[in-house]
């Protein structure tokens, strides 16, 4: 922004100098690299699952055969044989931490839990046709570390323990969440949180590090971002899961929207609804990269290890790296975020758009 700031300037403000903010409004508007991460990635081509374009409504009769047939299929042969398969998945995960969890703490109890854990996610991947290619596996998270990965769809951590056991983050649900939690905590060291307990930031970085400190625990499975974004992108990593310390896992994870759209767009479709068009879906198709493990540097702080973790996601997974808050999915613009923006371009406006001068004052900042 800075640069093109300053190609309009010659020595003084001139009036025409609006235009070019005036075309970034408009281009927002119209457009913008935010909003446009919250929703199902456009496919180039059709891939018979749903007409995301008007243009595809009756292209042919024979297209549309064709379709007709591939609705039957997926609908009457392969939902019913996923249903089945998932419900055997999430039965015998609740039945065997159970049981697991009613043995005394030793290394047979931490066996069994993960060979029950990878066999029932094994299970829940063949109920989504699930194709998975994982890559440097050299590079996979060991214990007393951090896995720090991606957000698309709440099956990112299925596609995950498909390969490696990992003890999860997150608040305490009801109904059948809940059970599952509070089956497989008994089994595994997951960390669970209250509602309430959320919100307490101390107290969570306290139990993390408790975790990370016990070198015989499982990795902790983080995912940064703190909601779904549509697998084009990397949004603004929160900073906490970076001041917990020890050694940091990057995984990217890429899925191939051809064969189905991985990506839960939570405000349009409730968790049955997702699951639903998940499971009629021709499969469910990525790429997992285990990515070398990165530590905090000396001198850097927690927000300038995010990024940098992010940046090197970013780049193996093809993805386009953004700076913005995933929050704003659900929330608006804080209004010091508005007002920084607002200094920015009031300085470059100032100093006559001179990148020199604005690191200058920065500096001296």
């Amino acid at each position: 922004m800075e640069k093109e700031i300053a190609r309009l300037h010659r020595v003084d403000f001139e009036f025409s100098d609006i235009f070019y903010f005036c075309r970034k409004g408009f281009e927002a508007i119209v457009e913008d690299e935010v909003t446009q991460r919250f929703s199902s990635e456009e496919l180039v081509s059709w891939n018979l699952l749903t007409r995301t374009n008007v243009n595809f409504h009756y292209i042919s009769l024979r297209l549309t055969v064709v379709w007709v047939i591939g609705v039957i299929v997926r609908y009457c042969f392969l939902l019913p044989l996923r249903f089945t398969l998932a419900a055997i998945g999430i039965t015998s995960m609740i039945v065997g931490t159970t049981i697991v969890g009613q043995l005394p703490n030793s290394s047979v109890k931490n066996y069994l839990s993960e060979v029950v854990h990878l066999t029932c996610s094994r299970i829940l991947v063949r109920a989504l046709s699930g194709t998975i290619h994982y890559h440097n596996k050299e590079n996979k998270p060991q214990k007393g570390g951090i896995c720090v990965a991606n957000h698309t769809s709440p099956i990112d951590a299925i596609i995950l323990t498909n390969d490696g056991c990992y003890a999860m983050v997150g608040q305490v649900h009801g109904g059948l969440m809940g059970v599952i939690q509070r089956a497989t905590v008994k089994a595994c060291p997951h960390v669970w949180f209250e509602r309430s307990e959320i919100k307490d930031r101390h107290l969570v970085t306290k139990r993390l590090r408790e975790h990370v400190a016990d070198k015989s625990k499982l990795p902790i499975l983080i995912f940064p971002e703190g909601t779904c974004i549509n697998n084009t992108s990397v949004m603004m990593f929160k900073k906490g899961s970076f001041e917990i310390g020890g050694t940091i896992y990057p995984v990217a994870i890429k899925y191939d929207p051809q064969f189905g759209d991985a990506f839960w767009n939570s405000s349009k479709y409730n968790i049955v609804s997702y699951l639903l068009r998940l499971m009629t879906s021709w499969a469910i198709v990525c790429n997992v990269w285990y990515m070398p493990p990165m530590v905090r540097k000396e001198g850097e702080d927690a927000v300038q290890f995010a990024n940098r973790v992010k940046s090197a996601i970013a780049r193996q997974g093809g993805l386009t790296e953004l700076p913005w808050d995933g929050g704003l999915k659900r929330a608006k613009v804080k209004d010091t975020f508005r007002e920084e923006q607002q200094k920015n371009y009031s300085k470059m406006l100032v100093r006559n758009g001179s990148i020199g001068s604005l690191s200058t004052g920065t500096e001296s900042d």
